[in-house]
């Protein structure tokens, strides 16, 4: 009976905690906007933001010195592109950099004068491209126009110069070797359904410890000046402690996560080839990880702002690491060793793989189960840095009681 006593009390404690920290996730504001306001608009901004996927009509002005009749033909199959449009022609170089600096353009076509003489020489001409490298969007639409018109206007002036008699030979002249560009894992081959998908992952450990670190940085500051509150019985365990408070946040995020990974992809046309079990199986180790991985962090930074700080300050750096954005392969051994710390390094390239390329749960079990090993891990820390909080605020309780005693009998 005392086996069953002790589980009833356990049970209770644990609920008991539960229901203080909802409480507290209600009556905080910052606790609030990091985890509901935040996960529910933050990624409809992102994924609204880069719904159109790619660039197009990105401004280029030319300067045109050849003004013949190939060199205008070049020019009207780049305006003819669906990715650039001509919207100056600028006498010189000087005025079409002119343009640039003022932002009116963002790359610059120059057609040199010897361009029509030298392809009726048969030597290789040259056509100059200037892009605007702030934003790589563009400047992969500018160069990329370009460099497919060359290379078709190469290929008609080689069938040309073939002495082809039929259509066939005319075709293998032209291109000896064809190919077929076929973007996979991207169907629209956008910025979007690139890098979002791990931007959506990597919110979900970012809201999460903000939250964490936020409400355990506001009960650290209630508890200056509660010092000589005694200590309620539904916080003698540690494993209650800890396990109260995750439920609560469990429950929170199991319902952020479905709108995260489930419900925004398919809103904006991402990729979503996996299936509901395989993205179960993912996230349910992945979230209780960031829970923890959240409380670890809440008792070790001191105070609530310097959790914002810190999580703001390393969310671009955790999302290259992931190998997302930048390939894994040249990422050097000491950083992808820092990754390993943070769960959302195995969580994202586990839902990329799965989402995004078809994987499926078999192909990502190294992720799966570091995952796993994260979340013992770090609710291991978490009952540590949880019990030596206690013991030090226990210590801070006697202290200042010792302190009363002192002055009373000095009265």
């Amino acid at each position: 009976m005392s086996i069953f006593r002790n589980v009833h009390e356990a049970l209770t404690d644990a609920a008991f905690i539960w229901r203080e920290e909802m409480r507290q996730v209600v009556k905080d504001e910052g606790v609030l906007i990091f985890f509901i306001l935040v996960p529910l608009f933050y990624p409809l901004l992102y994924s609204w933001i880069y719904n159109n996927e790619t660039v197009r009509d990105v401004p280029v002005a030319v300067v045109d010195q050849s003004h013949t009749s190939r060199s205008r033909q070049f020019l009207r199959m780049c305006e003819a592109s669906p990715d650039v449009h001509l919207a100056y022609y600028a006498q010189d170089l000087d005025e079409a950099r002119s343009l640039v600096s003022r932002q009116l353009v963002r790359g610059i076509y120059l057609l040199p004068a010897d361009f029509d003489d030298r392809l009726s020489r048969m030597e290789q001409a040259t056509v100059s491209v200037y892009c605007d490298m702030s934003l790589m969007l563009t400047y992969k639409a500018i160069y990329q126009t370009a460099q497919y018109v060359s290379m078709e206007m190469g290929s008609q002036l080689r069938t040309r110069l073939s002495g082809s008699y039929t259509t066939r030979e005319e075709v293998v002249a032209a291109r000896p070797l064809d190919y077929a560009d076929v973007p996979i894992f991207s169907p629209s081959g956008g910025y979007g359904s690139f890098v979002l998908p791990a931007v959506l992952i990597l919110i979900l450990q970012q809201t999460l410890v903000l939250g964490i670190g936020l409400s355990a940085g506001t009960a650290r500051e209630q508890n200056r000046y509660r010092q000589l509150i005694p200590v309620n019985r539904h916080y003698n365990g540690i494993f209650r402690i800890v396990g109260g408070k995750a439920l609560a946040y469990l429950m929170i995020y199991a319902i952020m996560g479905i709108w995260l990974v489930a419900v925004v992809p398919r809103l904006f046309n991402f990729p979503h080839l996996a299936t509901w079990q395989s993205l179960l199986a993912i996230m349910v180790p992945y979230i209780l990880a960031c829970i923890f991985f959240g409380m670890v962090v809440s008792c070790i930074v001191r105070y609530r702002e310097n959790v914002m700080l810190l999580m703001v300050f390393i969310s671009v750096p955790l999302l290259f690491v992931t190998g997302v954005s930048w390939p894994q392969s040249n990422i050097p051994a000491f950083w992808q060793g820092v990754s390993w710390v943070f769960p959302s390094t195995f969580g994202v390239r586990a839902y990329v793989r799965m989402n995004s390329m078809g994987a499926t749960l078999g192909d990502v079990i190294t992720e799966y189960r570091v995952l796993w090993l994260q979340t013992f891990i770090y609710f291991c820390l978490a009952c540590a840095v949880y019990r030596y909080q206690i013991l030090l605020s226990r210590q801070e309780v006697r202290e200042r009681l010792n302190e009363m005693k002192h002055h009373q009998v000095a009265e």
